[in-house]
């Protein structure tokens, strides 16, 4: 099992805190939203987090995607 990854995705107009590990070769991804926190798996990082983020815009979502710091593998 890989470690649990945090970090705070940004744009200018808004942050999103972000949690993702790898367990069992599967990605699970979880976003703090207004909303309460969301869930997302995937066979990749980038599609769990891209899963968690749904509740926002697509043009958020990408733009939220392309401030990770430490990079997820694909």
């Amino acid at each position: 099992m890989t470690s649990l990854r945090r970090t705070r995705l940004m744009t200018r107009d808004l942050w999103v805190d972000v949690r993702w590990v790898c367990h069992n070769g599967r990605w699970i991804a979880s976003a703090d939203t207004p909303d309460g926190p969301t869930l997302g798996t995937g066979w990749t990082a980038h599609e769990a987090l891209t899963a968690a983020l749904e509740s926002f815009d697509g043009v958020i979502i990408e733009g939220l995607l392309d401030t990770v710091s430490d990079e997820p593998p694909r």
